[in-house]
């Protein structure tokens, strides 16, 4: 309705020319719609190379831009779910600029 997603997209864009190299990112989403978008934005931007069934070999990737010290997200504790049973869902993923 608000492109809610669409912003969240161009934010995540944007983002890279916001932070300095070793500057973090970290997101926190609360619906799978946005952790899919986060989640592959992040590993388009953090994987040293591409490879295509019709290419030869790897290539180097033009859009590496961060790494990631986590693949996986971090998740809310079950302490932290009892008390606040709204972050459930929610999910952190982090970045690193490089």
């Amino acid at each position: 309705m608000n492109a809610e997603l669409v912003r969240l997209s161009e934010a995540l864009e944007k983002s890279i020319a916001c932070l300095k190299p070793g500057g973090v990112l970290a997101v926190i989403t609360f619906h799978s719609l946005e952790d899919r978008i986060v989640k592959q934005f992040l590993r388009r931007h953090s994987e040293k190379t591409i490879d295509r069934p019709e290419w030869p070999e790897a290539r180097p990737n033009p859009d590496l831009a961060f790494e990631l010290p986590t693949r996986k997200p971090f998740a809310p504790s079950v302490l932290e779910q009892k008390n606040n049973p709204r972050s459930r869902s929610s999910k952190l993923r982090v970045a690193v600029r490089l």
